[in-house]
């Protein structure tokens, strides 16, 4: 057998099933078998994906080694593993400094072709780099949470997230989720969580949230009800509209931070009350991506089940189902995590 299935992404309605050849492999590299690979909300952001299409995304997976490259030491055929799609190169000035997510060769690197596929070539750097073996304890499906688990750790991380803080969580998709059990996991006080959905409201609640409220609510009054008469430490946005960004200026209280997990389009811009930021002592910070490091804390919080992927899958789909897979991340209605089975 020398094709394998792909599912091609075009456009958010438009993923079609297509033949490829199985990529080759190099000295140095892997072919993996991808057993389970997760829809990302970064994959239907179609401003985001659709100057490049068409192609093969997905970069959510675990999988099975099946063919090793010459020269390879660490991994043999059988090893269950998760690979990085984004690798650092460690030595550049912001490695070496710990800003790995802005690294040039972080940006550049990816596997080959994309996760919704049967099988991918890993190259030389994200072998060394970005490959870790998949733990006894963790499923195939777990695996395929590493990836954005570690997104949220650096997330946490960057803004400066301490023990006893009151969270607010603002999207409770599935970025929202892992935040709102992240915090939870690292001694959050109180944590609140807010989305115009009902479905995702409940989910909120069933991970751990405090408080659920209708994004739609007077958020700030709300807040001060439940929070003691306080505002949040920490609030995380994981929504991307100018509408949450509003709620999280609103919600933040002084001295506190607001971390933007979730972006706006590249042409939106947002204004900014700066004297009330300096005046109330507000610090903004971002996240984007995650670094070695963080995908090894990630790997540790999943098999110490601090973190419950499994219950946060809602359906389970074949390659041949990807289009309807990015249908229920687009609409958001009664699903949360997305998990394609390339060889189901």
């Amino acid at each position: 057998m020398n094709t394998m299935r792909v599912a091609v992404y075009y456009n958010n309605r438009d993923v079609r099933l297509e033949q490829m050849p199985i990529p080759n492999i190099g000295p140095g590299e892997l072919l993996v078998k991808v057993i389970a690979s997760g829809i990302c909300g970064s994959d239907v952001m179609e401003w985001y994906r659709i100057k490049k299409a068409p192609l093969v995304l997905g970069h959510e997976i675990a999988g099975e080694v099946v063919e090793v490259g010459e020269g390879v030491q660490s991994f043999e055929c059988g090893d269950r593993v998760f690979v990085s799609h984004h690798v650092p190169c460690n030595t550049c000035r912001y490695c070496q400094t710990g800003r790995h997510t802005v690294c040039e060769t972080l940006r550049g690197t990816n596997f080959d072709p994309g996760g919704f596929a049967e099988y991918i070539r890993i190259p030389q750097i994200n072998v060394e780099t970005g490959t870790f073996k998949l733990p006894d304890e963790l499923s195939f499906e777990e695996g395929s949470f590493i990836e954005p688990v570690a997104c949220v750790v650096r997330g946490q991380h960057k803004a400066g997230f301490k023990s006893g803080q009151n969270v607010l969580v603002i999207g409770s998709g599935v970025s929202g989720i892992l935040h709102i059990q992240l915090a939870i996991a690292n001694g959050a006080k109180r944590v609140i969580a807010t989305d115009i959905s009902d479905y995702r409201l409940e989910m909120a609640k069933r991970f751990g949230a405090d408080s659920v409220l209708n994004a739609k609510e007077d958020i700030p009054t709300r807040l001060r009800e439940i929070n003691d008469g306080c505002l949040a430490d920490l609030v995380i946005i994981c929504a991307g509209a100018p509408q949450a960004i509003t709620q999280a200026l609103e919600c933040v209280d002084c001295g506190g931070t607001i971390l933007f997990f979730a972006p706006l389009t590249p042409e939106e811009t947002y204004p900014l009350p700066v004297y009330d930021l300096w005046k109330d002592n507000i610090t903004l910070t971002n996240s984007y991506a995650g670094s070695p490091a963080d995908i090894s804390q990630a790997i540790e919080l999943l098999c110490k089940r601090q973190i419950n992927a499994t219950d946060m899958i809602t359906h389970r789909l074949g390659l041949a189902e990807t289009g309807l897979g990015f249908e229920y991340v687009t609409g958001a209605q009664d699903s949360l995590k997305v998990i394609i089975e390339p060889h189901r």
